[in-house]
């Protein structure tokens, strides 16, 4: 944690007011800009990581790509610099709720308002891609939503432009409950990844609950590989068949079978509007039959995912008969995993999942 205390001018010009809170590189803080009179939240890397080479630079380049996504739906960068022997970026301070905190408060949240909060999710993404930005932690802990519903992206703190010279080797950065299948197998991470756990993101607005959850990051990164996510009309749940199908479509192991951009997601939701607004309060749902094909999408056409319906995915019984691994297996594969985990736990904010590559549930 770096302590800065309240009143303390960092870097000659931000005034710090009070802290905010605290995420798994850096604390962020309120402050004054006192040369423009406005007040800004400044990220301050953890001095623990100061001397880190590899760590300042994700933290430079942070900096250096984000103040480049000037985007209603991204939290603007305005400056960056050193202070005190550790490193800062001043941001844009932003008011209302994390998304998360609106899931753990109102989740399932109305299907319409999903759709709105979705599209500017995915505006955001899909601007970022075209800029060669990847975020790699899309999760609702890093979406501020104000009470006008208007949602904003932030942090990316983790996120290097889309060059494979910028991935190390073995590096797989990202919350686990959010983590696409080829980041936790280690593999280059794509606008398709982002657009993976933004559908991960939406499953739990819709439902109130995450796709996939377990013991550990490991034993959730497998099943982001290899179980196909439970049914959104589970538990009673009457969720408008096309927007089911929409969001299941963004959760194909295959990035190919994904949403290739977030143009393409987001008019796909926009298209569930009328089909979800003629819904109305639902029922519970019965049959297997899917509708979207139906859908006038003025995007490309649709994963083949998204297409099927949530019915037809193969029970989670028939996908441990035909990948069936010996115990002997499995059992060294969570020995060898444990003393790799044992750190991560340390870490709620952030979680660096192991490789879990041709491994399976």
């Amino acid at each position: 944690m770096t302590e800065v205390a309240v009143d303390t001018v960092v870097d000659g010009r931000y005034r710090v007011l009070g802290r905010i809170g605290s995420g798994g590189m850096a604390d962020v803080y309120r402050a004054e800009d006192t040369h423009l009179g406005r007040e800004v939240a400044l990220k301050m890397l953890h001095r623990r990581f100061a001397q880190d080479v590899e760590f300042v630079e994700r933290f430079r380049r942070e900096a250096k790509a984000a103040a480049g996504l000037q985007h209603p739906h991204v939290v603007g960068v305005f400056d960056r610099g050193e202070h005190d022997g550790t490193y800062y970026i001043a941001m844009e301070c932003l008011q209302g709720r994390t998304l998360k905190d609106i899931v753990v408060d109102e989740a399932p949240l109305d299907q319409m308002r999903v759709i709105d909060l979705g599209v500017q999710i995915l505006q955001a993404a899909g601007f970022a891609h075209r800029q060669d930005v990847i975020h790699r932690d899309f999760k609702p802990h890093n979406v501020i939503v104000d009470d006008r519903g208007h949602a904003k992206v932030t942090d990316f703190g983790i996120a290097r432009a889309g060059a494979s010279e910028m991935t190390e080797t073995g590096s797989i950065m990202g919350t686990a409950q959010y983590l696409s299948p080829e980041q936790a197998q280690g593999h280059a991470v794509t606008a398709a990844s982002d657009l993976y756990s933004i559908g991960v993101m939406l499953y739990e607005l819709l439902t109130g609950r995450l796709p996939f959850e377990g013991d550990s990051a490991v034993s959730i990164a497998l099943k982001h590989l290899s179980a196909p996510p439970p049914p959104m009309s589970a538990e009673g749940l009457a969720i408008e068949p096309n927007l089911e199908s929409v969001v299941m479509g963004a959760l194909a192991k295959d990035p190919a079978a994904r949403w290739q951009s977030g143009e393409d997601f987001a008019g796909a939701l926009e298209a569930c509007r009328p089909y979800v607004e003629a819904y109305g309060d639902g029922a519970p749902a019965t049959g297997s039959t899917a509708v979207f094909e139906a859908l006038p999408v003025p995007v490309t056409e649709l994963p083949p995912t998204a297409l099927r319906t949530v019915a037809t995915e193969p029970p989670l019984e028939e996908v441990h008969r035909r990948r069936r691994w010996p115990a002997a297996a499995l059992a060294l594969l969570v020995l060898a995993l444990i003393g790799l985990m044992a750190y991560a736990f340390t870490r709620p904010e952030q979680v660096d999942v192991p490789k879990v590559i041709g491994l399976d549930v």
